[in-house]
């Protein structure tokens, strides 16, 4: 027998209005990785005002990370948050390279202030038709920070937040639209020091030993590396120190480099490899390395059965009714930046399978420790990828409405599906199982702890500010006690 998803939709358009705040309020904060105050805040807030409980904060020491439950027993559903922007992307809501009306500069080119307000509303209206119907089962809201900077979700996987989830579901904004059942590269940052001796470098250069000379060798050595790397490996690094004055032997330097590849165990192999190289340098320039592991993320895992489930849902609520403004102002972008004249996507794609990217997402682990599948809506013009100033001009008005919209329609949908559909759920397990083939999830992680989520003084109090403020914003702040010394009334 057919089911009947009516009422679970009309649960999604009561919603509307609070799927688009938050994700307007989100868009104008637009902060970045491991600094997202305000939007982790406001909308941990939005549930906790919606009946669920925010049973804890601050994960594996990512203090802007939030879990948020209600229900109980089987199925467990997970709903993937985030809310981080990009720097220099900042831009106005216009088809054209504009600053933002509120000076940030930073933006949301990658439209993480939909990802957030959509997951929520698809897991707020689910909840809310599972009370009518006396529907069992648990969902569970996982507030992930700094996507951006590929190392949250991880470290949350380690601290066992996926652990009793039976599937999980994410989505993300695209120039297509498609289940997002791609397998992406497994990666790591390194960040790598070295230590010198300093000296004048015109009266005495042999008295010194040049830091700067040891990223240089090493870098070389990176770069030669990339002739025995497979097709599907990726290499890039940012030079972030190398040295203060030209007349001065540096004493000290810094690189951050990033691995991609095929899976774990190849980017384990690529890693030990780096290591060797930073070695390598400081001994052949008599300096002294030290390498920091800043995170290492796995490559998601498809499930075809899964991605058939969810491009069924989202043919149901395509097309989109851009209007013509819409398909103008997609089109005024591609103008702008030379690409065809084609406006936005309206249908779906067939089902992915066999798609290789080249890109990462910290999802990756996630999809190791429980079946899990993303939707992608059109929410900006085709031909662009993300990361660009058009993205974030749509992100922010009526084309990142709509799209935000149809994504949380199809996620609660899909919920729904997964907790009344007892094969569907056996299907996409043993899916799971197979494409796992045996191996079980170790981390790429060194520590337990991100070393770059962890907040000072000035910072936690910032967040214990706007957290307040959000709770007292739905009258739930008189249980808790902020830190940061404002009355907030």
């Amino acid at each position: 027998m057919m089911t009947d998803y009516s009422k679970i939709d009309n649960e999604v358009k009561q919603l509307a209005s609070v799927i688009w705040d938050m994700a307007e309020k989100v868009w104008d904060y637009a902060e970045l990785s491991y600094e997202e105050f305000k939007s982790s805040a406001l909308e941990s807030a939005v549930l906790a005002s919606n009946g669920f409980t925010i049973t804890e904060r601050a994960v594996a020491g990512l203090e802007t990370s939030w879990i948020a439950e209600w229900g109980t027993g089987k199925p467990v559903v997970g709903y993937l948050v985030e809310f981080d922007a990009l720097p220099g992307l900042g831009n106005d809501t216009l088809p054209t390279k504009t600053p933002a009306k509120n000076g940030n500069t930073n933006g949301h080119g990658c439209g993480h202030n939909l990802i957030g307000s959509s997951s929520i509303g698809a897991a707020i209206a689910l909840k809310n038709h599972m009370e009518k119907e006396g529907i069992a089962g648990t969902i569970k809201v996982i507030g992930c920070p700094a996507e951006e900077a590929l190392n949250g979700k991880n470290y949350m996987v380690s601290a066992g937040v996926f652990d009793d989830l039976d599937v999980c579901l994410h989505n993300h904004p695209a120039m297509v639209n498609a289940a997002l059942n791609f397998h992406s590269t497994a990666s790591v940052d390194l960040l790598i020091e070295w230590n010198g001796v300093t000296a004048h470098a015109g009266a005495a250069p042999w008295e010194g030993r040049s830091a700067l000379h040891a990223s240089e060798i090493f870098l070389m050595s990176a770069n030669m590396m990339r002739e025995q790397m497979e097709p599907t490996g990726r290499l890039h690094y940012q030079i972030l120190n190398g040295g203060e004055a030209v007349n001065v032997i540096p004493d000290y330097s810094k690189v951050l480099v990033r691995y991609r590849g095929k899976s774990a165990e190849n980017v384990r192999k690529y890693k030990a490899w780096l290591e060797d190289m930073a070695k390598g340098a400081s001994l052949a320039t008599q300096t002294t390395e030290v390498v920091t592991n800043l995170g290492g993320i796995y490559d998601i895992l498809p499930n075809d059965p899964f991605a058939e489930a969810i491009t069924t849902h989202m043919n149901r609520y395509l097309p989109i009714a851009w209007t013509e403004e819409e398909q103008e102002f997609a089109k005024s972008i591609q103008r702008e930046m030379g690409k065809p004249e084609h406006g936005l996507a309206t249908d779906v794609m067939d089902v992915p399978h066999g798609v290789e990217v080249g890109g990462s997402s910290d999802v990756g682990d996630v999809s190791w420790k429980v079946p899990t599948m993303g939707v992608m809506f059109a929410a900006w013009p085709k031909y662009i990828p993300p990361h660009q100033w058009g993205c974030t001009a749509c992100n922010g008005m009526s084309i990142g409405r709509k799209a935000g919209l149809q994504a949380a329609h199809v996620m609660a949908a899909q919920g729904l599906e997964l907790l009344t559909n007892s094969q569907l759920l056996k299907d996409v397990t043993a899916e799971f199982e197979k494409n796992k083939n045996g191996q079980e999830y170790v981390s790429l992680n060194d520590t337990d702890y991100n070393p770059r989520g962890i907040l000072n003084d000035e910072q936690l109090t910032n967040y214990d500010c706007c957290l307040h403020t959000a709770l007292e914003h739905f009258g739930l702040g008189e249980n808790y006690n902020p830190t940061c010394g404002h009355s907030h009334k």
